[in-house]
C-alpha cells in the first residue's frame, strides 16, 4: 500500500521504495539524501507500508525537538491515507515534567536521578502522592485524556499545552499512550542506553527484535555512541564527593582509609597527571597510573581499593534512599566516585583510551574509541533506516558501526543545480601557522565584509570554531560589515538561539556569525529568503588533541583510512551541512563561499576556484531576478 500523502517529487518514490524493501526483508537500509528531499516523509512511509502489515512499531530516533514536531505533522498528513497515531516521548524535562521546573537542582539531574525521584514522588503516602499532577491522573483517570490524544495526535508543544490546562504531568501522559502508537519519536538515548530502552519497551509494549528504528541526522551517531560509552570525573567533582562524605560522617571505606583519604589522594594524583603528563589539551596516561598511584597514596592493596570502591557505590545507595525519603533529587557524589573507579578498572584497554585532561578544572577520561558495541541495538532489532545529509562514504559508516545486512543507496538532490553556486578563495586560509599572519587575517576579513556587502541577502558566517570568531571580531568584524548581526555564542540556551534566529530572521540583509557543526549550521531551516548567502571560514578540522590522535590510530589499525574517517570526513560534512541550510525547495536559491585555499583539493566538497567571491556573488543573484 502506498501511503505517501504529497505529489511525488524528484527521488522520493524511489526513496520510499528503497526504505520498505530493506524494512520487510528486515534489512538495514544505510542513504544519503540532500537537505530538502523529505527524508522524514519517505522513510515514515516505506517504513510503515512494511512494518504496519507485520504488526511491528516504528521508532524514530531524533536529535531536537523541531525534528519530533516534523514527525507528529508528517504523520498527521500519512493518517489521510491510513489509519496511523504517533507519539513523541521527550525526557524528563521542565517542560515535560512540571514538579522539576522552577527548581534549579531538580533541572540539573540526570535521567536516572530524576526517574528515581520521580518514582519516589508517585508513591502513595496517607492516600496522596507527592506530585500533585500524577495524583490528579490518577483521582481523575486517563480515558478521556488517551483518546483526546489519540484523536488529536499532538506536537509535543500542543501537548505540553493540553497537559498544563489539565494540571497533569506531560511524561506521564506520553508514557500512558505509548502502548497505543505505531509510531514512536524519541531522543537517540531512549534507544541507546539499555535501561532507558528496557523501560521504553515496556511502556510501548514491544519487544526489541520485533521493531523498526529510523534514524535521523545519522551522521551524528558514532560520535554520540562513543560518548555514551564514556566515562569522566573532574577536579569540582571530587570536591562535591569530599564535601558529601564529611557530611555523612566521613565512612571508612575498607581497612585504614576513609572517604575522605581516598578524596584527598585521588585529587593529588589528578593535579599531579595533570602537572606531569599535559602539555596542551590532554594527555595519554600510563597503564595503571591511577590505580599505582592511590595504592601508594593509600597503602593499599589493588582488594582494597576494590572494596573501597563498593563501599563507595554502597554509601552512595545509603544517601539517595534518605534523599528520596525526603523528597530531594536522589544524587550522590560518592557513589558516582565509585561507579567511576569500578568503570575505570574495568574498561576494556583494547577500545579505550586512559586521559589526563588540563584546564582550570582537570579530569580523569576513559574515552570509548569504538562505537560498535553500543550499536548492538541496531543489530538485533528487526531493521533499522539510517538516513542524513551528509553520510558518505555510507560503507564507512557501516563498517564502523557494524551494522548487519545493510544495504547502501545515495541519492541525488531534486533540485536544480543552477540554484546553489559554490566557490573558494585562494588567498586564505585557516590553517594553523597560517591564520595568524597578519596580511592572512586581514584578506580574510576583507573577504567576509566584501562578499556581505556585494548583496543585500540574509548571510550567515560559518566560523570553523569560537576561537577564530572572537579572534576576528576583536578586529571589528562586526563593525565593518556595518549590518544588522545576530550571533551563536558558546553556551547559550535553547530558548535563547530560538530567539536570536527569530530576531535574524525578521531584518532584512542581517548576518548571523555560527559556528560550523554547531546548531544552526545542523538543525534549523531557513526557507525563502531567510537564508540565501552561506560564508564558510576556514576547513572545521577538529583540534588535534592526543585524545583526537588517539582515535585516528584506533581507527586506522581497526578499519583503515584513519584520518580520513576520523577528521577529514567531518569536517566536510560539516560544510556541507552548513551550505544545506541554503536550499530547502524548488524555489530556493543560494551562494556559498569557502574562505580557505584548501577547499580546492577537498575530496567530497564541490567547488569553483575564485578570485573575488563578491564579485561572483553579485552576479550570481544578478541573474536570478529575486
Amino acid at each position: 500500500m502506498d501511503v505517501f500523502p504529497y505529489r511525488y517529487r524528484r527521488h522520493q518514490r524511489d526513496i520510499v521504495e528503497f526504505v520498505k524493501a530493506s524494512v520487510s526483508s528486515g534489512s538495514t537500509a544505510v542513504m544519503e539524501s540532500p537537505t530538502g528531499t523529505g527524508k522524514t516523509v519517505c522513510s515514515l512511509s516505506g517504513a510503515l507500508s512494511a512494518a504496519l502489515e507485520a504488526g511491528r512499531k516504528v521508532l524514530f530516533l531524533t536529535r531536537t525537538k523541531s525534528q519530533q514536531r516534523q514527525v507528529i505533522s508528517e504523520l498527521r498528513a500519512i493518517s489521510k491515507r491510513m489509519q496511523v497515531f504517533g507519539v513523541a516521548m521527550q525526557g524528563r524535562t521542565p517542560s515535560t515534567c512540571p514538579s522539576i521546573a522552577g527548581d534549579p537542582e531538580l533541572s540539573s539531574g540526570s535521567s536516572e536521578e530524576l526517574s528515581k525521584y520521580c518514582s519516589a514522588m508517585k508513591k502513595e503516602d496517607c492516600g496522596t502522592r507527592g506530585c500533585k499532577f500524577f495524583d490528579k491522573m490518577c483521582q481523575e483517570g486517563m480515558d478521556d485524556v488517551i483518546c483526546h490524544i489519540r484523536s488529536a495526535m499532538p506536537e509535543p508543544e500542543e501537548l505540553q499545552a493540553y497537559c498544563a490546562e489539565r494540571e497533569i504531568c506531560p511524561y506521564e501522559t506520553a508514557k500512558a499512550v505509548l502502548t497505543y502508537a505505531d509510531v514512536i519519536a524519541v531522543p537517540y538515548s531512549f534507544f541507546v542506553m539499555p535501561d532507558i530502552r528496557r523501560r521504553l519497551e515496556d511502556w510501548g509494549n514491544f519487544a526489541l527484535s520485533d521493531v523498526t528504528v529510523i534514524v535521523d541526522e545519522a551522521h551524528n551517531l558514532p560520535d554520540y555512541l562513543r560518548e555514551t560509552m564514556t566515562s569522566e570525573y573532574t577536579m569540582k567533582a571530587l570536591g562535591l564527593a569530599e564535601n558529601e562524605a564529611r557530611e555523612w560522617n566521613d565512612p571508612l571505606l575498607c581497612e585504614g582509609v576513609r572517604a575522605t583519604s581516598l578524596t584527598a589522594a585521588m585529587g593529588t594524583a589528578l593535579a599531579e597527571a595533570a602537572e606531569e603528563f599535559v602539555t596542551d589539551e590532554d594527555a595519554i596516561l600510563p597503564p595503571y597510573y591511577l590505580q599505582d598511584a592511590l595504592m601508594g597514596k593509600l597503602g593499599v592493596t589493588s582488594a582494597s581499593l576494590e572494596r573501597a570502591y563498593k563501599s563507595l557505590i554502597e554509601m552512595g545507595e545509603v544517601v539517595t534512599e534518605s534523599k528520596k525519603a525526603r523528597r530531594k533529587l536522589p544524587r550522590s557524589y560518592m557513589g558516582s566516585l565509585g561507579r567511576f573507579l569500578q568503570f575505570w578498572g574495568l574498561c576494556e584497554d583494547e577500545i579505550y583510551v586512559k586521559l589526563v585532561n588540563g584546564g582550570d578544572n582537570p579530569s580523569f577520561e576513559a574515552y570509548c574509541m569504538d562505537p560498535a558495541p553500543a550499536a548492538e541495538s541496531f543489530r538485533i532489532c528487526h531493521s533499522s533506516v539510517h538516513m542524513s545529509g551528509t553520510m558518505g562514504p555510507l560503507d564507512e559508516y557501516v563498517s564502523e558501526l557494524d551494522l548487519r545486512r545493510a544495504k547502501v543507496r545515495m541519492f541525488e538532490s531534486p533540485f536544480d543545480p543552477g540554484n546553489l553556486m559554490t566557490v573558494y578563495a585562494e588567498d586564505v586560509t585557516t590553517k594553523f601557522g597560517e591564520f595568524d599572519d597578519p596580511e592572512n587575517r586581514e584578506r580574510m576579513i576583507y573577504r567576509i565584509v566584501s562578499l556581505v556587502r556585494s548583496v543585500g541577502r540574509n548571510t550567515a558566517v560559518f566560523f570553523p570554531s569560537y576561537r577564530i570568531m572572537d579572534e576576528l571580531l576583536s578586529l571589528g568584524l562586526a563593525e565593518l560589515i556595518d549590518r544588522p548581526t545576530f550571533m551563536e555564542t558558546r553556551g547559550m540556551g535553547q530558548s535563547e538561539l530560538t530567539d536570536e534566529i527569530g530576531r535574524f530572521r525578521s531584518v532584512e540583509g542581517a548576518v548571523l556569525f555560527a559556528v560550523s557543526g554547531g546548531r544552526v549550521s545542523e538543525g534549523i531551516d531557513f526557507p525563502d529568503r531567510e537564508l540565501e548567502m552561506a560564508v564558510i571560514v576556514g576547513i572545521p578540522y577538529a583540534f588535534m588533541s592526543v585524545k583526537q590522535k588517539a582515535l585516528v590510530r584506533y581507527t586506522d589499525i581497526r578499519l583503515g583510512n584513519g584520518w580520513e574517517r576520523i577528521v577529514r570526513a567531518p569536517a566536510v560534512r560539516k560544510m556541507r551541512q552548513a551550505r544545506g541550510r541554503l536550499i530547502r525547495s524548488d524555489t530556493d536559491i543560494g551562494f556559498c563561499a569557502v574562505l580557505d585555499k584548501r577547499a580546492g583539493g577537498l575530496k567530497g566538497f564541490d567547488a569553483s576556484p575564485s578570485k573575488d567571491p563578491a564579485a561572483d556573488a553579485s552576479v550570481f543573484f544578478s541573474g536570478k531576478n529575486n
